[in-house]
């Protein structure tokens, strides 16, 4: 009867030409916004309880690396209960765990508390991208796709700008705990409004006109491939104008992956999650330990921790949004070279910060341009398997690549404590410029998915 009356709805005004999208879009951008916050809010509170519960290093380390342990554990489980049971029932039920898990840090007595509800926080957001980046990939065109990836993105550096000064303001006032219980109510809220304001298909909700829902079928991707000879491919051959580039970065025509089988035979996938272990376990060290860096080397007071801690984050929101509106419109959908300029680019930034300075307006200058250049091609890496699959099978697809990024997301804060018990900062960060050199050789040999004006019309 429900989906009876939203197909009534939509087709009430065919004429219309709504842009209800956007509105999905900007739900996406305040619920993920959200959940980072969720996850991000242990930086500016770990150096108090690690005070509190006499950790080392290691076990601080440890705390931060168990969020990640479950995400990534959970992140192929939630591909396939995506698949199965679609956005609008597995969303809610995961956004309302994650606000009861990050509601419980805040309780938490001993070490092994904090450390039981990390993993059980991990293991409760983990759905949550992959059910935002499926309805993504479901509400947006192909070429909105990079843009829209780049919001989403985008809101995961949003939560952490706003933790790091709000926590500060929370902990000077209320204690640690409270910045726990605050960030963990409007999940609440949200989780509600997702079920009623989104659906699974764009077709069928009755704020989306027969118009857009046509606009946003546009979508060369969504055929199905087969396995003979016929079977569609991604692209046709490349515009000439990106004949040069292609010959760099491996662009050329692939056929669709559209089964389990297919996607986890994939080395377009693997690479592309190794990739993203990498720059998403780069990503991590600094959300996590950037505060006890500011803290314990540069000696900055908590409002100043709270300033510098967030400048990486607002040029990662801004990174996250000019790399997907670039790889949308300049390069022809290629998602490939902004993940280069960020794999190179974040080299030489991590030995910039073995001689960063102590002043904080500066450091602050140089971690913004960290963010920036470090997030430029971070969206691409979720938007990079659309162009590989049916839309059935992304959500699979996109989170063997979760799995592989929350996978370094788990290992790098861990090996982050030790190198801190055994060397110093310096051996971080030359450990992080190696893992984005490794980052770097693996992604030049994933093959790009190219697509022309013949194919794109198809």
């Amino acid at each position: 009867m429900y989906d009876a009356t939203i197909a009534a709805g939509s087709a009430a005004t065919p004429t219309t030409a709504t842009r209800y999208r956007w509105v999905v879009m900007g739900l996406i951008f305040i619920v993920y916004t959200l959940a980072a916050a969720d996850r991000a809010n242990i930086g500016i509170v770990l150096p108090f309880v690690k005070k509190e519960f006499a950790m080392s290093n290691t076990e601080a380390g440890a705390v931060v690396s168990l969020f990640f342990v479950g995400y990534a554990v959970m992140q192929i489980p939630a591909g396939f209960l995506v698949r199965r049971l679609g956005t609008r029932v597995v969303f809610p039920i995961f956004m309302l765990l994650t606000s009861l898990f990050t509601g419980l840090l805040g309780t938490s007595g001993s070490v092994l508390a904090m450390k039981l509800n990390r993993l059980a926080l991990g293991i409760a957001e983990a759905p949550l991208p992959v059910t935002m980046l499926s309805t993504v990939n479901r509400w947006f065109p192909a070429r909105e796709k990079g843009t829209a990836v780049g919001l989403f993105l985008a809101a995961a550096k949003f939560g952490p700008v706003i933790v790091p000064p709000l926590g500060a303001l929370i902990i000077a006032t209320l204690g640690w705990q409270y910045v726990f219980y605050i960030c963990a109510a409007p999940g609440i809220v949200f989780a509600v409004l997702w079920y009623f304001l989104v659906v699974d298909e764009p077709a069928r909700s009755r704020f989306v006109s027969a118009a857009e829902a046509e606009h946003i079928r546009d979508e060369p991707s969504s055929r199905p491939a087969v396995p003979d000879a016929a079977a569609p491919v991604a692209a046709a051959p490349p515009a000439r104008r990106f004949d040069r580039l292609d010959r760099v970065i491996r662009g050329r025509p692939v056929r669709l992956i559209a089964t389990a089988k297919e996607t986890f035979r994939s080395g377009n996938v693997w690479g592309l999650a190794l990739g993203y272990l990498m720059m998403t376990g780069i990503i991590n060290v600094i959300l996590a330990w950037l505060p006890t860096y500011l803290t314990t080397v540069k000696h900055f007071s908590l409002m100043n921790v709270g300033f510098v801690a967030s400048a990486p984050f607002i040029g990662g929101v801004l990174g996250n949004i000019i790399g997907g509106w670039f790889s949308d419109r300049v390069v022809g959908k290629r998602r490939k070279p902004t993940i280069l300029i960020s794999a190179v680019s974040t080299v030489f930034m991590m030995y910039a910060l073995i001689h960063a300075p102590n002043e904080p307006v500066t450091l602050a200058i140089l971690l913004f341009l960290t963010g920036f250049l470090l997030n430029v091609g971070y969206s691409s890496f979720t938007v990079y398997p659309a162009g590989l699959t049916t839309k059935d099978a992304y959500p699979l697809a996109v989170s063997v690549v979760n799995t592989g990024g929350q996978a370094g997301g788990a290992l790098f804060p861990f090996l982050t404590g030790l190198l801190l018990d055994a060397f110093s900062w310096d051996a971080v960060f030359l450990f992080l410029a190696a893992s984005a050199l490794v980052a770097l050789a693996v992604m030049l040999l994933v093959v790009e998915p190219v697509e022309t004006e013949a194919a794109a019309a198809g």
